[in-house]
């Protein structure tokens, strides 16, 4: 089939079978593009919550699936591709958390919305890159907190919060990767030109920034800038909605957007593979009722203060 029959196709399924797609910033433009909504990880849990469709097609990663699952544990979830995982939910173990908590039964745990369905049963309260700073206020002064599984996130929330939670050692490869050096060449490349970052990049890079947030955070934060280009320090999957909200701006990514230096995970979610989704109804995400009953806790808790 040609791309332009996967488009009909998919659009046809959809309204027959009365299904949503959602889709993150970092898939490929022409899965943004067909998708209902598109959004970070905050709005799509907020959108999975809140739709009344019989299917989700969740072009995502494997966790963000999930979490829409545990939200709707009676509607009928597909996932494109089921081998789109996250190398930071893979970097927490639910077993090793447990045994944390086992032996450290005085810690609250915070984890970010970046884990696997076990270890957000495990949790006392889900965050995500755009609300975390808010929520962890949320727990007293001295309450001891592990956060997991991001260090790099966790780092930066310490140092805005003046907190000392305890960092689970893991990272996402793609913003760990960025160097002060790579930084550097485009910053001598473009000078003056103002740096948006993800706040999962390492300490000594977020140290050279100008700008600190959230997927939608850097979406918002540039399009509403009189500045008119950016050096742009996240997954280039986000240039694609930068273009289409800020037509008259241009955008510099490090490694050019080089595939090499994405995540393709995400970019394992295309056409051809949503139209068979919906058209077999699978690959479907299934999951066990007892433990989305103790992971939907914290998920809900965090759209509650959120």
């Amino acid at each position: 089939m040609t791309r332009e029959q996967h488009i009909a196709g998919i659009q046809k399924l959809r309204a027959e079978k009365n299904a949503i797609i959602l889709a993150h910033y970092y898939t490929l433009p022409e899965v943004q593009d067909i998708a209902d909504f598109v959004g970070d990880s905050l709005a799509l849990a907020r959108k999975a919550a809140d739709t009344d469709a019989d299917i989700i097609l969740f072009a995502g990663v494997h966790f963000m699936a999930e979490t829409a699952k545990i939200l709707n544990p009676d509607k009928k979830v597909l996932v494109p591709d089921m081998s789109a995982g996250c190398c930071l939910a893979d970097a927490c173990k639910a077993a090793d958390l447990a045994r944390f908590k086992k032996e450290h039964p005085e810690y609250k745990v915070l984890s970010y919305v970046n884990c696997t369905a076990a270890v957000k049963a495990l949790s006392d309260l889900i965050v995500t890159s755009g609300n975390a700073l808010r929520l962890v206020n949320t727990f007293p002064k001295d309450e001891k907190i592990l956060f997991a599984p991001d260090k790099n996130l966790g780092d930066y929330i310490n140092r805005q919060t003046g907190r000392q939670m305890l960092l689970w050692d893991g990272m996402c490869r793609i913003h760990d990767h960025y160097t002060i050096e790579d930084l550097q060449l485009l910053k001598d490349s473009y000078p003056g030109v103002q740096v948006v970052a993800h706040p999962e990049c390492r300490r000594e890079f977020l140290a050279h920034v100008d700008f600190v947030g959230s997927t939608a955070a850097m979406i918002s934060h540039i399009s509403e800038s009189p500045d008119k280009e950016f050096i742009v320090a996240t997954e280039s999957g986000i240039l694609h909605e930068l273009k289409k909200r800020n037509p008259d701006k241009t955008f510099y990514t490090l490694y050019n957007g080089d595939i090499a230096h994405d995540c393709g995970s995400m970019k394992k979610n295309n056409l051809e593979k949503m139209y068979n989704a919906l058209l077999h109804e699978d690959p479907e995400l299934t999951m066990d009722p007892e433990l989305m009953a103790k992971a939907v806790a914290p998920i809900r808790k965090m759209l509650e203060l959120s």
